[in-house]
């Protein structure tokens, strides 16, 4: 029951991260759109960019606790996976907002929800910060079958 617990508050936890980096996000997207009249296009990658840094920081920090990881591996796993989300939403944007005549915000929020749960959390969960104690549980598995094997010479 411990570990189902524990998925529900990582699970929450990423939710208020993507949550907070949508804010960083969706800020820049409108600012940048709405005040400099920046092509809805552009300011979705640039908007995208800012929240995925945030995203990053504080995922690595409070959401998957990753701290035992080295930065830099989390930092090229993490830039792998949001390419891709990058890709997505921006592509995703585009099309739904030109084959739908949505306003671009409304699109953004559709594709942002679906790329958030299915590409960005899997793959961070999995992936970009996975059980970072998998080592340790090895090696003590390992530890463990060694003392059985030499119960097992003893006897």
């Amino acid at each position: 029951m411990g570990s189902v617990k524990h998925a529900v508050i990582t699970f929450c936890k990423a939710q208020l991260s993507a949550q907070v980096a949508t804010v960083v996000d969706f800020t820049v997207t409108a600012f940048l759109t709405e005040v400099f009249g920046i092509w809805y296009l552009i300011a979705t990658f640039l908007g995208a960019l800012s929240g995925g840094v945030v995203n990053c920081v504080v995922n690595y920090h409070w959401v998957f606790q990753a701290q035992t990881l080295k930065k830099r591996f989390v930092a090229i796993k993490y830039l792998m996976v949001w390419g891709g989300s990058i890709l997505l939403n921006t592509g995703g944007t585009y099309l739904l907002t030109e084959l739908s005549s949505h306003h671009y915000l409304i699109s953004k929020v559709i594709v942002a929800v679906l790329v958030g749960f299915f590409w960005n959390y899997q793959l961070q969960r999995l992936f970009v910060y996975r059980d970072n104690h998998l080592k340790d549980k090895l090696g003590r598995l390992r530890t463990h079958h060694e003392q059985v094997e030499e119960t097992k010479e003893s006897l």
